[in-house]
């Protein structure tokens, strides 16, 4: 490669995890993710924590994702971490869609308004046995 096309891939990765650095911050600023995920949890006090929580974490992932980590870890850690991530990702799924008002409206739309618990039910039931279809399958199925 040439002096050139190094400059050009630095700056095309720059103006890139720019990009998607500053969706990332709108979607929690804008949307106020992070506040109203300490409401939920009645942890207003801890809201910085979240807040760097998630700065470390966008850091720490991004950083593994340049890289070729390998954790050298027994496989027991992975149900500690994995529990964590699927929380995670869930509280935040959770406090997103209560921003942005999502299950009543998508419960109107479908005449299901009088039965949103069935409906909440069987969203969380479906994301259960995917993962845990997704983790017998495909991650224990390849292992040695």
């Amino acid at each position: 490669m040439t002096t050139i096309d190094v400059m050009l891939v630095i700056m095309f990765g720059f103006a890139g995890g720019l990009a998607v650095g500053t969706g990332f911050v709108a979607f929690l600023v804008v949307l106020g993710v992070i506040p109203r995920l300490t409401q939920l949890t009645k942890t207003m006090r801890w809201i910085h924590v979240y807040e760097w929580g998630a700065v470390f974490g966008a850091v720490a992932g991004g950083w593994m994702s340049l890289r070729s980590t390998v954790l050298y870890a027994s496989k027991y850690w992975l149900i500690p971490m994995g529990l964590f991530s699927g929380v995670f990702i869930g509280m935040l799924a959770a406090a997103l869609t209560e921003v942005l008002n999502v299950w009543p409206i998508l419960a109107k739309r479908m005449g299901m308004a009088d039965k949103i618990v069935l409906l909440l039910m069987a969203i969380v039931f479906g994301k259960v046995f995917g993962s845990l279809f997704y983790w017998i399958y495909f991650v224990e199925g390849r292992s040695p």
